[in-house]
């Protein structure tokens, strides 16, 4: 089957992450609007942003003929799924506790998987209305003005995973338990002038390693394939591994969608 080249596909992405960023915030920063906070078989939250989210994307991505593995679409069972080669994973709002809390480490991620491994990611945060992008081509970053939907018209800045000369360790604002307390009490121990420990919400964990502002990032509580398809793509091409603990990188469209616990790490 013939795909289609990833430079071709790239607009559509990232325009389609922009509105639908934008649609979020059209709730988001409503306060009229009721946000239909529902709790799902999990008990994470879901609300009306995340429903508009989705329906943005599923209705831009069609047009691409690819399948779609979206957090809040239904879910394909994996005796079709298995004979995907390609298929997209999306999170129409990575980040929810972060919305209802307000404090706007949210994000929209949108990920395109070829023989389970993420070749193209794109991270929009919408309060700030920043863009991560990672391909083939490399990764980068920009703020995203008013009105501008198009590649050319963003002041686009290359990014790069990078250690620093004093260890940085970013941790989940919601997630931090006992394992990566230990992680980061065994860097301190490697490192007695000190580390830092940045929190940050959402895939925004992965853009900060990404974009060489943290060395790492540990995960050792679950996550889903659409929290981390985009970040893994963002990372990988910027220069960082996002690798289980036997070393290989996390795949992805597998018949258990729940992750492994795995670490990001600038190389």
């Amino acid at each position: 089957m013939t795909t289609t080249p990833i430079e071709l596909l790239l607009p559509l992405v990232v325009r389609t992450a922009i509105e639908a960023g934008e649609a979020i915030m059209e709730i988001y920063d409503s306060p009229q609007t009721e946000w239909e906070v529902e709790r799902k078989a999990d008990n994470s939250p879901l609300t009306l942003a995340d429903r508009r989210s989705h329906e943005v994307i599923a209705r831009a991505l069609a047009s691409t003929g690819i399948p779609l593995l979206s957090e809040e679409g239904s879910k394909t069972p994996y005796a079709e799924r298995r004979s995907w080669s390609e298929l997209w994973i999306v999170d129409p709002l990575d980040g929810t506790k972060e919305f209802i809390k307000r404090n706007g480490e949210f994000t929209v991620n949108i990920a395109l998987v070829r023989q389970g491994d993420p070749v193209l990611g794109v991270i929009f945060v919408p309060v700030s209305r920043t863009l991560y992008v990672g391909s083939p081509a490399g990764a980068w970053r920009a703020v995203v003005a008013a009105g501008a939907y198009e590649i050319n018209a963003l002041a686009a800045t290359p990014i790069h995973a990078a250690r620093l000369e004093r260890p940085a360790v970013v941790a989940s604002r919601s997630h931090l338990n006992a394992d990566t307390e230990a992680f980061i009490q065994d860097l301190e121990a490697q490192h007695p002038e000190g580390i830092d420990v940045v929190s940050a919400g959402s895939s925004l964990k992965f853009c900060l390693v990404a974009e060489g502002k943290a060395d790492f990032y540990p995960r050792f509580a679950p996550t889903m394939e659409w929290d981390t398809a985009a970040g893994h793509a963002i990372c990988q091409a910027a220069g960082a591994c996002v690798c289980q603990a036997n070393g290989e990188p996390l795949r992805y469209n597998r018949e258990d969608l729940l992750n492994p616990y795995f670490l990001v790490k600038a190389e």
